[in-house]
């Protein structure tokens, strides 16, 4: 691996991501809509309740702005990455490179990332605290347990992400795949409605799914909803589905090159 390489794509992108003003200013406007949206939401459900499933109002508004942090921190582009590759037919020379080309992808990812930091989690941060609430932690453990949580969720989110992105060698279009699975993840992740509203039969399914460990996990122990039990089986199935999607991804995309090699792109 080049590390070198590497990071001067990360830095490039960096600065490539700073350039477009204007679609950081459009997705500002729609995170932010869609988080006062989700904290009025969440104040009429609780308007004749104190708390409900254990949870206060003030816990709600908290869980709406970090969940709306998270999702800037979970953007993922890699699955179009590979889509332009396939569409343009460059995906043969890209694989011969002599730096793997998914490694560039999750360079490129974190530098993207790091400018997203600036551009849309501040703003959307400050945006959040001035109208919702600062969204402080329950506690400082509760503090110390969310980064590797969210970490593990930045791993699980981006394996999904490259080895769906690798349909593009089949799909004909993947633009609405794409979209579908951005949708199904926001609905069943935890992203907008807690797991703990959804009726028990769907808690069972989804626990088997890696989707709330990307929002429900981080953001329960964020808010202090959690127990030492279920702070161990959290963490031990988000390294599990880590180490799965791994696993899956370099076996589809040993797959992948073998295939454009033999074919072409």
């Amino acid at each position: 691996m080049n590390i070198d390489t590497l990071f001067y794509v990360f830095k490039t992108q960096i600065l490539k991501s700073l350039a477009y003003k204007f679609d950081v200013y459009g997705n500002i406007l729609m995170q932010t809509i869609i988080m006062i949206a989700s904290a009025y939401f969440w104040k009429a459900l609780f308007k004749n309740a104190s708390s409900i499933q254990g949870v206060t109002v003030e816990t709600m508004m908290t869980y709406t702005v970090i969940s709306s942090l998270i999702s800037v921190l979970l953007t993922c582009n890699v699955e179009r990455r590979i889509m332009k590759s396939v569409e343009k037919g460059t995906v043969a020379i890209d694989l011969m490179r002599p730096v793997n080309i998914f490694h560039v992808y999750f360079a490129e990812n974190l530098g993207s990332i790091v400018a997203l930091i600036f551009q849309n989690l501040l703003p959307i941060l400050l945006i959040g605290s001035l109208l919702i609430g600062i969204p402080a932690p329950a506690s400082k453990e509760s503090l110390l347990f969310f980064f590797p949580s969210l970490l593990l969720a930045f791993f699980i989110n981006w394996f999904l992400a490259v080895i769906f992105g690798m349909w593009a060698f089949t799909a004909i279009s993947m633009d609405p795949l794409i979209q579908v699975k951005k949708h199904l993840i926001r609905l069943l992740s935890g992203s907008i409605i807690p797991l703990w509203f959804f009726p028990a039969w769907l808690k069972t399914i989804l626990k088997c799914l890696p989707f709330i460990y990307l929002y429900q996990i981080p953001l329960d122990l964020y808010i202090g909803k959690y127990d030492k039990a279920s702070l161990f089986q959290g963490f031990m199935i988000q390294i599990i589905w880590v180490i799965g999607l791994y696993l899956c991804y370099r076996y589809l995309s040993s797959r992948v090159s073998k295939k454009v090699m033999v074919q072409g792109g």
